[in-house]
């Protein structure tokens, strides 16, 4: 009798054994093939895109289910803002982990890597190669632009070139007037133009990117893989396929709340960023040839046409083996203004430049449908990536990972968010309020609570200087520049990078 129960003892520790060996083998097995745990990411980048989305309060005109249905999914940061209110910069400081005040890079040239701080940092797919054997690949706009020096190549195990009709040049205007029947006079004037063309959806170059992209999601990947696509539009100019522009009616359209009034509080410096007081500026060649109405329809035509090429990446992921195992971040690189401020474009430092898209889904750890009111910066990107793939830390980081919050929508969060708009020029962002400073000392504040079209400028009142002594605390302690000189004979004069200072 006892001799058999000590048989079924040692059976039983046999089987046991087997069973860890087993174990052990298939723990091996997974870390070596992209069906393991090991996350991957899908990190889509939509240009120029505000907070003119669904889940987002900005437009309610707005069409993007596509961006909808995948925020129900996930987690929306209500309150999440851009390093700088510029693609270079901002995408730099995403990409890089470093700021523009460390960096020097506060404009959409020189090209990043001349900045000494930058020349041989690792940039986030870099370092998911490096520490991660991640396969890293991208296509379309990621870092400044999707072809040349710009698209930084190199940072990429595997870079596509773009390719179908970009539709920037697709429909030529005239010599002295754009498409949307409006008179320019210089360059920058001439790339804020519109208008319907003629050119199937999918013939269209964020198409051809959204299609690839969706097709490397069909693959079978043998490592982890970092896969970044990048939507052009509704960077401008707004030239997309007509049938974009059928779905908002002109007659339909409802303008932004705007304050005629609303640059009377504000510094000689914030309404130099407006220019809204030029006569030539955006906002009043557009007041004047009555085009507000049409640039808010070709803006939301653009989204709508950037949300039809975001669902065809997502439903690919929706339709892979890799749905369960993939981190996936959408998010747009700035804001853009639609006469807030008296102002259009980007490149200032009040909400309507600042405030972007950021939804971020990690299976196993955010609950769908989740939302988060905690003021985040799309610098945090970076560590928060590397954080949730279990990479080593990597020091140069200058965001913070936000994972407590993907894990907790409510938790405490004392960190404000940093904007910055050219050299000493900083917006600093808590849930509350948004504090600016610019280089020569002259400064705003906006309570966002009683406040939140930031109509009336407190910085001068008495009564909120403690509160301002606070916010500053926040504001870099660097704030660098790159030092450039002429070099070489005349005709043969070039610039080269001496340092910062």
């Amino acid at each position: 009798m006892f001799k058999l129960i000590d048989g079924f003892k040692k059976l039983k520790l046999i089987k046991n054994i087997y069973h860890l060996f087993l174990l052990i083998i298939l723990q091996f097995y997974f870390s070596c093939t992209n069906d393991s745990p090991q996350y991957n990411v899908l990190f889509i980048a939509v240009d120029d895109l505000n907070d003119w989305v669904g889940f987002m309060d900005g437009n309610h005109q707005t069409r993007t289910p596509n961006m909808d249905n995948f925020a129900d999914k996930a987690m929306v940061f209500e309150n999440a803002h851009c390093p700088a209110p510029l693609c270079s910069p901002s995408r730099t400081a995403v990409m890089s982990g470093i700021r523009p005040s460390t960096s020097g890079i506060y404009n959409n040239s020189p090209h990043f890597r001349v900045s000494p701080v930058l020349k041989d940092i690792l940039t986030m797919p870099e370092y998911f190669a490096k520490h991660g054997n991640y396969f890293t690949s991208a296509r379309g706009k990621i870092f400044h632009n999707d072809t040349g020096q710009f698209a930084e190549k190199k940072s990429w195990v595997n870079f596509q070139e773009m390719n179908g009709i970009t539709m920037n040049n697709h429909k030529k205007k005239t010599k002295n007037m754009l498409v949307n029947g409006i008179p320019y006079f210089d360059r920058k004037q001439g790339s804020l133009d519109w208008g319907p063309i003629d050119v199937s959806f999918e013939k269209s170059s964020d198409a051809q990117t959204a299609l690839w992209a969706a097709s490397e999601l069909q693959k079978n990947h043998e490592r982890p893989f970092f896969l970044a696509c990048g939507i052009y539009r509704p960077h401008l100019p707004w030239h997309v396929p007509k049938e974009f522009f059928d779905k908002f009616p002109i007659e339909d359209i409802i303008l932004p709340d705007i304050n005629v009034n609303d640059l009377d509080d504000v510094p000689i410096m914030g309404i130099e960023m407006s220019d809204g007081l030029t006569m030539k500026g955006d906002y009043q060649r557009i007041a004047r040839h009555e085009k507000k109405i049409e640039a808010v329809q070709a803006y939301l035509a653009s989204i709508n046409y950037a949300d039809e090429c975001v669902g065809l990446i997502l439903d690919a992921l929706d339709n892979s083996k890799y749905k369960d195992n993939t981190i996936v971040v959408l998010w747009g690189d700035h804001g853009w203004h639609f006469g807030e401020k008296l102002s259009y474009r980007k490149s200032k430092l009040w909400e309507e430049s600042t405030r972007v898209p950021l939804v971020i889904s990690v299976p196993g750890i955010t609950e769908q449908g989740s939302r988060s009111k905690r003021t985040v910066n799309l610098i945090d990107i970076y560590p928060t990536l590397i954080d949730l793939c279990d990479l080593p830390r990597n020091k140069t980081n200058e965001g913070r990972s936000i994972t407590p919050v993907l894990k907790d929508s409510n938790i405490d969060w004392p960190y404000p968010s940093i904007t910055t708009m050219g050299y000493g020029n900083h917006a600093i962002r808590s849930e509350e309020w948004r504090y600016i400073q610019y280089k020569d000392g002259m400064e705003e504040l906006y309570n966002k609570k009683i406040d939140p079209l930031e109509w009336s400028n407190l910085a001068l009142e008495e009564e909120y200087v403690e509160i301002k002594e606070e916010l500053k605390k926040w504001l870099p302690g660097l704030n660098n520049r790159i030092r450039m000189k002429e070099i070489g004979k005349r005709g043969q004069r070039k610039k080269i990078v001496t340092g910062l200072y």
